[in-house]
């Protein structure tokens, strides 16, 4: 039997008059193409269902063509509230911006994510893509990502994009208000960590780290 994969995106399309955003496209593209390349199926799901999104900051003329191959699997996603986790092995969280503004507060995605992680399933997110993680709690009432070790766009690199004070708030400060143990390398460099089957990597730098964490944990 194969493994399979969800993969959940953002639909969020703008974070101020004239500032796009959407899925930062190489963080989809290099998981897809990791999972696929071990032969697991994808499903791609978001918050409305239909065409997610890509950032056009995360594409340019050196763009490789294999990640722009891949934005045809965003252009008719599966919507969250009609996905269960039954079946599924792991869920992923690519990032982008436009998850920090309509999956914190998804309550399909939240109830997937405590699904998941009770039965012992992997849950991974790379970026932006731990904004997916902030509202999720377990069924004992706790933030699912209290007392563990995570990682996730830093503060710092936010500052470096200047997007930071346009943004409902900063990622790395709020998980360490929701108690996790936050774990920060230095900007735009590789890291990841994994506590248990909790697997979160920093910045698009990260997410090639990330996905063969998860095929590993998959064996």
């Amino acid at each position: 039997m194969a493994k399979k994969v969800l993969i959940v995106v953002t639909n969020h399309t703008e974070i101020h008059a004239g500032k796009p955003t959407g899925i930062w496209l190489s963080e989809f593209a290099e998981a897809y193409m990791g999972f696929t390349n071990q032969g697991y199926e994808i499903l791609v799901a978001s918050p409305l269902g239909g065409k997610a999104p890509v950032d056009p900051g995360s594409v340019d003329e050196n763009t490789p063509k294999e990640i722009l191959d891949a934005e045809k699997y965003l252009e008719n996603t599966t919507k969250l509230d009609e996905v269960s986790a039954e079946g599924f092995n792991a869920i992923f969280l690519p990032g982008g911006h436009g998850t920090m503004y309509d999956l914190p507060d998804n309550q399909a995605l939240q109830k997937l994510l405590r699904d998941f992680y009770e039965a012992d399933k992997i849950v991974a997110a790379v970026c932006h893509g731990p904004a997916g993680l902030v509202g999720a709690t377990l069924s004992s009432g706790q933030p699912l990502v209290a007392g563990k070790r995570v990682n996730a766009f830093t503060d710092r690199e936010e500052a470096d994009t200047t997007l930071d004070k346009h943004l409902p708030f900063l990622l790395e400060s709020k998980l360490r208000d929701l108690g996790a143990i936050y774990v920060a390398a230095p900007n735009w460099t590789s890291h990841y960590e994994v506590d248990g089957n909790l697997i979160t990597g920093q910045n698009p730098q990260s997410t090639v780290a990330v996905t063969q964490a998860v095929i590993a944990k998959l064996g």
